[in-house]
């Protein structure tokens, strides 16, 4: 696949290393200094200059261009070269912006209004990649698709949930969740109305974050609540800054931890049930006076991996049995999350990696995006063009192969599972779990 990258910064140089190995690419950046070290490392072109000037992107060849990746700090930067990359003919366009933006998506469009695919922040996907492991730590798997909106878990069903044996239809599923997948032993299917669940079975379920909640519990046989969960967090920068506020959604009693006094003051005007202390949390003491060894959860978020590997080191000392870090470099996370268990360290997140997994699911040539591979198959995302049969349907009435399941539905920034009688429109983005057998009949019905 023919890509282009604007930005050699971290992000940046990180996804160029992966995709040279690949992929023909090209990379802009406008620091002559990490050009010329870029171009050193990697099997690229590498032009030097502004990802805003046409020059720059005709010298990176836009014309053949399949992927535009718009991965510097800016996001001005990003949305204009992204715009401009689509405008010149790129099927596909994606921009990294500053989680503040990205929040701002439910007021406006700018998506559509820049005409860019997809767009990300590196620290959002990192904070979700974190607040996986706290507000879901019973389940195998979580994943969240359509901005967050749907979640996809796999959960292990209790020998004492009320669903087993009954088939899928009789069911009391809270509304606009599915069961969309079954693993017991080696075996794996794509479930009918008619399907039943067995203690042990691993089921796949897709749903809003707050109402799956409500489906894992009565599977796992737990409470499925959150209320009260002590968590604290190491950083109030941008990635403890979004964790807190996803925490807070679900009432974990939260406290952050920052050294700089006016960004303490900055985190306690914009969250409301979050307590901002403004201590060193690198100091034993520190740690000890807060009483953090009281927390159910330690998460190190500050921008130095050595002190958020320390600080899980001391606040799993003082009793804290699940400690989370951010790992900046991506090899180091994944050694930290080879063998950080044995000293209290659940996970290492790297937001490095947290953005290649992203915008993988992007690097194909078909018409959909394979989202998660599962045992039983995998979650599929693509689009409703204009001419497909799919186009003013009720989902009902839609002759969809055996082995699928429709789990979600995006229309502009509204998604959710469809229900029936939910007519599908051109535009729309559909994500459906496909079993193995089922992906050609399934791209054919696409047409």
């Amino acid at each position: 696949m023919n890509i282009i990258i604007v930005g050699a910064g971290e992000i940046g140089r990180h996804l160029a290393q992966e995709l040279s190995r690949s992929h023909a690419l090209s990379v802009i950046e406008v620091d002559s200094k990490l050009a010329a070290e870029l171009e050193q490392s990697i099997d690229a072109n590498v032009v030097r200059g502004d990802g805003n000037s046409v020059n720059a992107l005709a010298e990176a060849n836009v014309g053949e261009c399949e992927l535009f990746l718009g991965l510097t700090s800016s996001n001005n930067a990003n949305l204009m070269s992204a715009s401009m990359a689509k405008a010149m003919g790129v099927e596909r366009v994606i921009a990294r912006v500053h989680p503040g933006l990205q929040r701002e998506e439910w007021l406006f469009d700018y998506r559509g209004h820049f005409n860019i695919d997809h767009l990300f922040s590196s620290e959002r996907l990192t904070a979700i990649e974190l607040a996986k492991f706290i507000r879901n730590p019973d389940s195998l798997t979580v994943e969240e698709l359509a901005q967050g909106k749907i979640e996809l878990q796999q959960v292990r069903v209790h020998a004492k949930s009320g669903a087993i044996g009954k088939p899928l239809r009789e069911l009391k599923l809270p509304e606009r969740t599915r069961i969309a997948a079954i693993s017991r032993e080696d075996s794996h299917l794509i479930p009918n109305a008619d399907s039943t669940l067995e203690a042990g079975d691993i089921a796949t379920i897709f749903g809003e974050p707050r109402r799956l909640r409500k489906l894992a519990a009565s599977l796992q046989k737990s409470d499925g609540g959150l209320e009260g969960l002590k968590v604290v967090i190491f950083g109030g920068g941008e990635y403890g800054f979004s964790l807190a506020q996803m925490l807070e959604s679900w009432d974990c009693k939260v406290r952050i931890f920052e050294t700089d006094q006016e960004r303490c003051h900055e985190l306690a005007d914009r969250l409301a049930n979050t307590t901002v202390i403004n201590v060193d949390a690198t100091v034993l003491a520190e740690l000890e006076d807060e009483q953090v060894g009281d927390a159910d959860f330690f998460v190190a978020t500050s921008d130095s991996d050595e002190d958020n590997v320390m600080t899980c080191l001391q606040a799993n000392n003082i009793g804290v049995k699940n400690c989370l870090t951010i790992i900046h470099r991506a090899d180091y996370a994944r050694a930290i999350g080879s063998s950080g268990r044995h000293f209290g360290v659940v996970a290492a997140v790297s937001p490095r990696e947290a953005t290649r997994r992203d915008i993988e699911r992007y690097l194909t040539s078909e018409k959909y995006h394979v989202v998660k591979k599962l045992g039983p198959g995998q979650v599929i995302e693509t689009r409703i063009e204009s001419k497909s049969s799919l186009a003013g349907k009720p989902v009902s009435e839609v002759p969809w192969p055996p082995g699928v399941v429709l789990v979600g539905r995006q229309r502009g920034l509204q998604a959710e599972v469809p229900g029936r009688d939910d007519v599908l429109e051109a535009g729309d983005i559909l994500y459906a779990m496909v079993g193995r057998k089922s992906l050609k009949p399934f791209v054919k019905l696409l047409g």
